[in-house]
């Protein structure tokens, strides 16, 4: 109902507070219309996505589709310090195998006196070159031998072990397309279509119970051991994100959860790998969470999701895990408020934020105390007065107001938020797992769901060994085949499945290489 000149208090105090009030809520209108505008509109949305230029390489939400403010918008900003592109031209690989192809010209013949020529010297170079994958079929024989000159028993050798007894599929086809899937995001029916075009007709429930079989060998022996491995070290990252499940009976899906778990100490040259486990659950809720750490012990680096306040908190998770929360998490809600009400005090803690992550960007790659030692000496005066600004500012503005949520948000989460200052092991935030989480985002959306539980776990597992193999800077689809083989043959006994964790397969390789040469 509108307001009537008659409606308005005379007081002044109450006439006031009664404008704030309006302008808290006038901020939230804004904000949903901003978020209603980059569903329908994503690329106005995504063009918006930067707030100053120095936050380009911190800015988690900025796509492809982002672009650079004009230069005649901030002639005085200061341009970005572009990263040198990592790419191969005029240094191929070394490792690659070299087919040499000899171009001669069409006549050896002197134009002039028509005499032989001779070869003086060549020029060459190098062009990276595919050959197109195909199929063939291996046929298994086995001879049977027996003895003439008296009735001794026949003797054939044994049939070789296969992942999928009778079956027309070896390891090395089953690992190609979890590869494709798990790995590169392919779906098994596009998978189906690329085998058609082979002249292979194979239907999609076929490659799925494939892709069941190989998930069934590894679950209780590697992924398992990978789980409880990365458990064992003393920090990890924690996310999660929804799952659709088809609920068969329904004509619907229902949502389940990926969690992934994740390690990395390369940061600081410490002794955890780059790995991700992602777990399959029925749901997000704290209950989950618990029977996933039970074993865990030390600092779990997440979001602010409630479940894992609820877990630390939990009396029988009592000093067991200590919470560390994410930056970037609470410099979204600025970013947020700041393209939606162009708010100058969202502006300034965006900027502030950036001054941590700048000495982040010095101190990457140096030892744990020092780290530290560099955090307590410079960031931590700025992340006080980032905090006693945040106080300042929160009396004065609209309970109701977009940007009194931002800032609750980081005051509330402050010691979480700033574990990090005292400990030079652990990072400002989970940008860690949140990249490894996001192969699974990009696949579910090819897939747009999991075809029943059993499938998710599948999904769960082999992604797991095939993405922590490409953290590792491995082959996956290689690394898989070998692991297979090698479980499925007997070849790696019980006691040494611990070569098998990409990590350690890695260092194996590499020890050869070094022996060979």
């Amino acid at each position: 109902m509108a307001l009537r000149p008659e409606d308005l208090p005379s007081d002044p105090a109450a006439l006031a507070e009664m404008v704030l009030a309006f302008e808290g809520e006038n901020d939230d209108l804004r904000a949903e219309i901003a978020t209603l505008k980059s569903l329908i509109f994503g690329a106005r949305s995504e063009r918006a996505a930067i707030v100053c230029a120095e936050q380009i390489a911190f800015d988690l939400e900025r796509t492809a589709g982002s672009q650079l403010p004009a230069n005649d918008d901030k002639p005085d900003a200061p341009r970005p310090e572009r990263r040198k592109a990592k790419r191969n031209i005029g240094a191929l690989p070394a490792h690659l195998p070299r087919v040499e192809r000899v171009i001669e010209p069409a006549s050896t013949l002197c134009p002039c006196c028509t005499g032989q020529m001779h070869r003086i010297g060549e020029e060459s170079s190098e062009a990276l070159d595919r050959v197109p994958a195909w199929l063939r079929v291996l046929r298994t024989i086995r001879p049977k031998y027996a003895c003439r000159s008296c009735e001794g028993p026949i003797v054939q050798a044994p049939a070789p072990a296969r992942l999928v007894e009778g079956g027309m599929a070896t390891t090395a086809l089953i690992a190609h397309i979890a590869a494709a899937k798990y790995a590169w995001q392919s779906t098994l029916y596009r998978q189906t279509q690329i085998l058609a075009g082979q002249g292979v007709v194979v239907d999609r429930q076929t490659l799925a119970r494939w892709m069941g079989s190989a998930a069934w060998l590894v679950r209780a022996r590697l992924y398992d051991l990978q789980l409880k491995t990365m458990h064992g070290f003393e920090r990890l990252f924690c996310d999660e994100t929804p799952m659709p499940v088809l609920d068969p009976g329904r004509g619907r899906t229902r949502i389940c959860q990926f969690w992934a778990h994740a390690t990395d100490d390369r940061a600081w040259k410490g002794p955890a790998p780059p790995a991700v486990a992602y777990v399959f659950a029925g749901g997000r809720g704290k209950k989950e969470i618990v029977a996933q750490l039970a074993g865990f012990e030390g600092v779990l680096q997440v979001d602010g999701y409630a479940a894992y306040a609820s877990l630390a908190g939990d009396a029988m998770m009592s000093g067991q895990i200590q919470l560390a929360y994410c930056l970037v998490h609470a410099r979204r809600n600025f970013v947020r408020v700041h393209k939606t009400t162009n708010s100058p005090f969202a502006a300034e803690v965006i900027e502030r934020i950036a001054a941590v992550y700048a000495i982040e960007e010095r101190i990457r790659g140096l030892d744990a105390g020092e780290r530290r030692a560099t955090r307590q000496a410079e960031t931590k005066p700025l992340m006080e007065a980032l905090r006693a600004r945040l106080i300042a500012v929160k009396d004065g503005i609209s309970r109701r107001s977009t940007l009194i949520k931002a800032i609750d948000y980081m005051l509330e989460r402050w010691q979480g938020l700033t574990t990090f200052l005292d400990d030079g092991r652990l990072e400002p935030d989970t940008n860690t797992v949140e990249r490894s989480i996001r192969p699974i985002a990009i696949g579910k959306k090819n897939s747009l769901f999991s075809g029943d539980e059993g499938g998710g776990e599948t999904w769960a597992i082999l992604a797991s060994l095939l993405n922590t193999a490409k953290l590792n800077g491995l082959d996956p689809e290689a690394y898989l085949v070998d692991v297979l083989d090698r479980m499925v043959s007997g070849a790696t006994k019980t006691n040494q499945l611990h070569e098998l964790l990409a990590w350690n397969w890695k260092a194996a390789r590499e020890a050869e290489k070094r022996a060979v040469a």
